[in-house]
C-alpha cells in the first residue's frame, strides 16, 4: 500500500492553490506537553487538541453541543422589578444568593469534555516534526525512527481521521480515555482558571466496550441524556495503520466502513474543496511577518469553530479543557463581548457563511429568550440573557451582566451586519428585519418617558465595580445608552428598508428622547459622575467609537473626543486588561486613526496574551510585563479581535462610506489585500507599493451606489469613464455600479507629474 497521507499531499498541494503560506503554519520539533498549547483540529462541531501526556500522545476529543443543561438559577424567585427594589432597600445580599451564588456554587450547567485518544509512542524516539499545515487543516507528527501520525476531522462530516505510516509493531492499537467523572477523581491545576473537578456532576460511570478493530464508549449525563464516542481502524500491509472517530449526542455512535483505496480515503477530496474555498475569500499581506502569521492563524480557527448547523462559538469553542476539570466559566456563551467578538472578523473578511452561523444560533434560541423576557423584566419584546446555556436558558452569575438589559441591543447588531455586508433581501425579510423590531421593541418596553424624556430603571457597564453595588447606576452607562441608541437606529433602517414608514417614524422618535452621552473633558465616561477611574478590562464606555461606529474619525469635534477619550484609557494604563482587552484597544485605535498605537496593541497581545499554539490565554504569559493577569484561561474572543484589528487597519466601513487604507502605519511600505467586504456587499482589493497606495479594485456583488474615500488625492478611474465618479468637498468619490461589475481605481501621481 502507499502512504496514504503523504501521498495526498502529493496530489493536493496546500500552496498550489490556498492564501496562507508554509511560514504561516505552526511547526515545532516537540509535542506541546498542555492541553491548551496543542494543535488545534476542527470543524464547528468536533475539535480536537494534538498533543502529548506523559510518553502518551493524546488526541483530546470534543463536542460542541456536549452539555449538562440542569438548572442551578431559579428566575421564578426574582426578577428586574425586585432587583430594583432589593437595591433601594441596600440589600444585595439576597439578589446575590439568587442570582450570582448559583453560578458560582453549582456546577451545572455547563460544557462538557468528551474524552481522548492515546497512542504509546514511547519506542518511536524523538519527535522529529510537529506541523499544523492550516491550509489543508492536516496534522503531522514525524518520528525520529521514520514514523508518521496524521490527523484531520473533516471539514464538513463529523469524522475524525488518524493514520500511522511505517510502523515497526502493528500492535500499536488507540487508548480510548474516559474523562474522570468517577466520585472522588481529582482535578488538575493548570493555572487556567478550570472549575471543579468533573466527579462533582455525579454521573454514573460510563461503559466500553472493545472488539479487535474497534472501542465504544458510552457515558449517560443527566436526566437520561448520555453521549459516546466509537473508535474505529483498520490494518494495511506496509505497517499503516488508518483510524476514525466520532461523537454522538443523544444517539449511538454511527461510523460509516473506513473506505480507504490504495490511494486516498473517499471524502478527503470534499475535505480539501472546502478548505480551498475557505481560504479563497480573502487573503492579507502584511510587512509585519509576525502580525502576518498570528492573522492567519485567527482566521483558521475562525475556519475551526464557525459551520452551517452548529451551535455558536462559546468561551473555548470546540477544545473544551482537558485537564479533568470543568471549563473556565463552564464553557458558556458569554454575551457582554465574549460571543460579539468571535464573530467580528466574519464581515471584513468576507466570511459570511460563517458569520451567519451565529444568527442562525440566535434565532433557534429566540423563542426561549422571550421567554425569559416576560418572566424576567415582565414586557414584550426580546431581550437575551448575558450568560446563556446551548438553548438559551440564562444561568445567572454577576446579574448586573448576566442578566443586563442590553445584552440583545449588541447581538442585534449581528443580524445588522449580516444585512448590510450582503444586502440579502431574504435574510432582511426574515431574520433582521423581525429581530431588530422585537429588539426595539423590549427597548421602549423597558425605558419609560417622563417630560418627553426617555430613561431607564437600571444600567450597568460590564464588570465596572465588579459585582458591587456600585456597578449599578439609576441613569444611562454609556455602554447601554450607545447600544439603545445604536438598536433604534437600525431598526428604522432595516423598517425603511421594508417601507414601512410609520415604523420608521416610530423609532426615530423614541431614539430623539434618548438622552446625548455623558461627556467631559476626560472623554467619554462610564455614566454620569463616574469617570473611567482605573485601569479596566472592558471597554464599554467607548463603544460608540467600536464596535458601534457612531463616531467618524475623518470629522474634526469626532476625532477630538476620540483622541481624548483613548488618552484617558492610557492614562490608567493596562495593569487590569486581559488579552481581549488589548485586540479590541486595536479595533479603537484604527477607527480613530492611530495607525502606530493600534499595531502596538496587536504586537503586544501576540507576544504576551497566547500561548505557542496562538491560543489567547487571557493572563500576561511574560510574567506580568503589561498586565497584573498572569493567569492563562483559553478563551477565543481575543484571537477573533487580533483579526478584526488588522481588517480595520486595512477597511473601514463607514457611515455610508468606504475608506480604504484608513489606518496603515507609515513605515508600512508594502501591502496589499484582496476581497475584503465592506457594507453595501462591494468586495476590495487594494494594494501599497514602495510607501505608497497604488490601487484599488471594486467588485459589486449586488450593484448599489459606491461612496469611497480612495487612500490617493488625484486617481484615475478604469472600466468607466472618469465623468461618471462624483466627488465632494470631503474627498468621498461616488458612482453607481452594477451587479457583477468591477472598477479600478489607481494612484493618478503619475499622470498628473
Amino acid at each position: 500500500m502507499k502512504k496514504i497521507f503523504s501521498f495526498l499531499l502529493i496530489i493536493f498541494p496546500a500552496v498550489a492553490w490556498a492564501q496562507p503560506k508554509a511560514s504561516h503554519n505552526l511547526v515545532c520539533d516537540t509535542l506541546a506537553k498542555r492541553w491548551d498549547e496543542a494543535m488545534p483540529l476542527g470543524n464547528g462541531m468536533l475539535g480536537a487538541l494534538v498533543w502529548q501526556k506523559n510518553d502518551h500522545l493524546r488526541i483530546s476529543l470534543d463536542r460542541a453541543d456536549l452539555w449538562d443543561e440542569r438548572t442551578a438559577m431559579d428566575l421564578s424567585k426574582f426578577n428586574f422589578r425586585f432587583v430594583q427594589q432589593q437595591l433601594i432597600k441596600n440589600d444585595y445580599d439576597t439578589i446575590h444568593k439568587l442570582g450570582d451564588w448559583p453560578y458560582d456554587n453549582i456546577a451545572y450547567p455547563t460544557k462538557l469534555p468528551g474524552g481522548a485518544l492515546e497512542f504509546d509512542v514511547s519506542k518511536f524516539g524523538a519527535v522529529k516534526k510537529n506541523s499544523l499545515d492550516i491550509s489543508t487543516a492536516l496534522c503531522m507528527v514525524e518520528f525520529a525512527n521514520g514514523v508518521r501520525l496524521n490527523m484531520y476531522i473533516h471539514a464538513t462530516n463529523n469524522v475524525g481521521y488518524f493514520g500511522f505510516e511505517n510502523i515497526p509493531d502493528e500492535k500499536i492499537i488507540p487508548h480510548l480515555i474516559i474523562p474522570n467523572y468517577d466520585a472522588g477523581a481529582a482535578n488538575e491545576n493548570d493555572n487556567s482558571h478550570a472549575g471543579e473537578g468533573l466527579s462533582v456532576l455525579g454521573y454514573a460511570k460510563g461503559s466500553v466496550t472493545k472488539t479487535e478493530n474497534s472501542i465504544r464508549y458510552h457515558q449517560p449525563t443527566f436526566k437520561g441524556h448520555y453521549y459516546e464516542i466509537l473508535v474505529k481502524w483498520k490494518k494495511f500491509p506496509n505497517k499503516n495503520i488508518i483510524g476514525e472517530w466520532a461523537i454522538s449526542n443523544d444517539a449511538i455512535a454511527v461510523l460509516p466502513e473506513l473506505n480507504i483505496t490504495e490511494k486516498e480515503p473517499t471524502n478527503w477530496p470534499s475535505h480539501i474543496q472546502w478548505w480551498k474555498h475557505f481560504w479563497q475569500q480573502s487573503s492579507v499581506a502584511l510587512p509585519d511577518k509576525q502580525l502576518e502569521k498570528q492573522y492567519y492563524l485567527e482566521m483558521y480557527k475562525l475556519g475551526c469553530v464557525a459551520r452551517k448547523g452548529a451551535p455558536a462559538i462559546t468561551l473555548q469553542a470546540i477544545w473544551t479543557a482537558d485537564n479533568g476539570s470543568l471549563p473556565p466559566w463552564k464553557g458558556d456563551f458569554h454575551h457582554d463581548l465574549n460571543t460579539q467578538l468571535s464573530y467580528w472578523p466574519s464581515y471584513t473578511g468576507n466570511h459570511l457563511q460563517e458569520a451567519v452561523t451565529y444568527t442562525d444560533w440566535l434565532w433557534n434560541i429566540r423563542n426561549e429568550n422571550k421567554k425569559y423576557t416576560q418572566q424576567y423584566f415582565g414586557v414584550d419584546g426580546l431581550a437575551v440573557p448575558g450568560v446563556t446555556t446551548i438553548h438559551g436558558e440564562a444561568m445567572g452569575g454577576w446579574i448586573q451582566y448576566s442578566l443586563s438589559p442590553s445584552v440583545s441591543s449588541w447581538l442585534a447588531q449581528h443580524f445588522y451586519w449580516q444585512w448590510k455586508y450582503s444586502m440579502d433581501e431574504n435574510f432582511l425579510k426574515e431574520r433582521a428585519y423581525p429581530y431588530l423590531h422585537d429588539v426595539g421593541g423590549f427597548i421602549a418596553n423597558i425605558t419609560y418617558l417622563q417630560n418627553g424624556k426617555r430613561y431607564i430603571p437600571l444600567s450597568t457597564s460590564p464588570e465596572y465595580h465588579d459585582n458591587n453595588t456600585n456597578a449599578w447606576f439609576t441613569h444611562y452607562t454609556n455602554y447601554d445608552l450607545s447600544l439603545y441608541k445604536f438598536a433604534l437606529t437600525a431598526a428604522a433602517e432595516v423598517a425603511d428598508a421594508m417601507n414601512k414608514k410609520d415604523e420608521v417614524t416610530h423609532w426615530r422618535n423614541i431614539l430623539d428622547q434618548l438622552p446625548g452621552f455623558d461627556i467631559n473633558e476626560t472623554g467619554f465616561m462610564i455614566a454620569s459622575g463616574q469617570n473611567l477611574d482605573e485601569s479596566h478590562r472592558h471597554h464599554a464606555h467607548l463603544m460608540p467609537i467600536y464596535p458601534l461606529c457612531q463616531l467618524d474619525a475623518n470629522n474634526a469635534d469626532d476625532k477630538k473626543l476620540m483622541d481624548v477619550s483613548l488618552h484617558q484609557l492610557e492614562e490608567k494604563g493596562t495593569r487590569n486588561w486581559c488579552g481581549y482587552s488589548f485586540t479590541w484597544a486595536a479595533c479603537l485605535y484604527a477607527r480613530a486613526k492611530e495607525s502606530d498605537s493600534a499595531v502596538k496593541q496587536l504586537k503586544i497581545f501576540a507576544s504576551n496574551f497566547c500561548s505557542p499554539n496562538s491560543f489567547h490565554l487571557n493572563g500576561d504569559q511574560k510574567g506580568g510585563e503589561y498586565s497584573g493577569f498572569t493567569y492563562s484561561p483559553f478563551t477565543l474572543e481575543g484571537n477573533f479581535a487580533f483579526a478584526q484589528g488588522v481588517h480595520e487597519l486595512l477597511l473601514q466601513s463607514k457611515n455610508n462610506y468606504v475608506e480604504v487604507f484608513p489606518a496603515v502605519p507609515q513605515s508600512w511600505k508594502d501591502v496589499s489585500f484582496t476581497d475584503l467586504r465592506t457594507e453595501g456587499a462591494f468586495l476590495f482589493s487594494a494594494k501599497k507599493e514602495n510607501g505608497v497606495p497604488a490601487e484599488v479594485k471594486i467588485f459589486s456583488e449586488k450593484g448599489g451606489t459606491l461612496h469611497i474615500k480612495l487612500p490617493f488625492k488625484t486617481w484615475v478611474v478604469k472600466n468607466i469613464p472618469q465623468s461618471k465618479v462624483q466627488v465632494n468637498e470631503d474627498g468621498i468619490a461616488t458612482t453607481a455600479m452594477q451587479k457583477g461589475q468591477v472598477i479600478i481605481f489607481e494612484n493618478g501621481y503619475e499622470a498628473n507629474f
